[in-house]
């Protein structure tokens, strides 16, 4: 095992299990083992390997392979503009609400990323004194996250290949729970919300961000177009065609958006069930669920924010059409644990 994996064991594997049974693991040469004899992981260019396939009947549709394979060819997003801490914090600072989150989340925080992609958020949070685990089940954008890691000198980022459906984490330790993007490419978001929500520790956060019903709407509407016409409208995306940016990160993002072979859509009434469900209160959601109200500078996310109403929500939810398009009809909900 390399050395700084040897440490990292040493460090945390009391927070970790085996994927398979939820039994201890103890470090052995070249990985970990399961003190129940299911299996031993190893680490393979300094990438500890929990990876542990879904147990699920035939009947129940399991998209996690083709996902998997999706984005070991297309890892999103790519690190070709920052290649420097110091371009990282720049590039995720820009982004109010990453601000916001690098500002309001304490020192000494442990946090999990559930689907961390190329690592970007989790090496960005633990700049600051934090100790955060980035997982995720494709070994492109793993390798990518680490590679940043390592020349960076981030020794509070852990990274490490997961099933999101099979934590290898033990419940309860987390302070903050993130998952952003991704719950809605999984075969049952809200199986894997409560797989991830049982990690977090009591009055803990947990943050997921879901492409919403109504938000989403523009962007099926152009995948509509794009294959139609054989991707040639791709002017109809700025974001497919921004020159400032490289030919990498245009390709990136119009796969992620226009090409994923799997995505579910929701609502916050959706979500709010969830969390009823699992014993989580409710804190905010970015955009709020009262139309016409924009994150500022001023906003505190962990602090409770007041739910709108139902036809607030309504008329919420119909100005996230015209808006949602901007970050890809993306939605976002902080949520806490109940103290028991």
């Amino acid at each position: 095992m390399a050395d700084v994996q040897a440490k990292s064991a040493v460090q945390h594997i009391d927070l970790m299990c085996c994927p398979g049974c939820g039994g201890n693991l103890s470090p052995i040469s070249g990985g970990f083992a399961c003190v129940n004899n299911c299996r031993l992981f190893h680490v393979v260019d300094d990438i500890p390997r929990f990876f542990w396939p879904n147990a699920w009947d035939s009947g129940k549709d399991d998209v996690t392979e083709r996902m998997k394979s999706f984005y070991e060819e297309t890892p999103f997003p790519n690190y070709d503009d920052c290649d420097t801490v110091a371009r990282l914090m720049e590039k995720a600072r820009r982004g109010l609400f990453a601000k916001l989150l690098d500002e309001q989340i304490p020192f000494g925080t442990r946090i999990i990323e559930c689907g961390c992609g190329t690592g970007q958020l989790t090496n960005f949070l633990s700049v600051a004194n934090r100790t955060v685990f980035g997982t995720d089940m494709c070994l492109n954008s793993l390798r990518l996250a680490h590679d940043f890691k390592k020349k960076n000198g981030l020794d509070r980022a852990h990274f490490y290949q997961m099933n999101i459906f099979q934590t290898c984490f033990k419940p309860g330790n987390f302070d903050l729970v993130i998952s952003n993007g991704v719950l809605h490419h999984t075969s049952d978001p809200f199986l894997a919300f409560r797989s991830i929500a049982r990690l977090v520790r009591p009055k803990g956060y947990i943050l997921i961000g879901l492409y919403h019903k109504y938000g989403r709407l523009i962007t099926d509407f152009r995948r509509f177009l794009f294959n139609l016409t054989n991707d040639r409208w791709k002017f109809l995306d700025r974001h497919a065609v921004d020159r400032k940016i490289s030919a990498a990160k245009r390709r990136s993002w119009f796969m992620d958006q226009y090409k994923n072979p799997h995505e579910s859509k929701h609502t916050v009434g959706e979500v709010l069930g969830w969390l009823k469900d699992t014993g989580f209160t409710f804190v905010r959601t970015i955009p709020q669920t009262v139309p016409f109200a924009a994150l500022d500078e001023g906003d505190e996310l962990f602090r409770p924010d007041r739910l709108g109403n139902r036809l607030e929500r309504f008329m919420a939810d119909i100005e996230r059409i015209f808006r949602g398009q901007r970050e890809g009809g993306l939605f976002i909900v902080i949520a806490r644990k109940a103290t028991s």
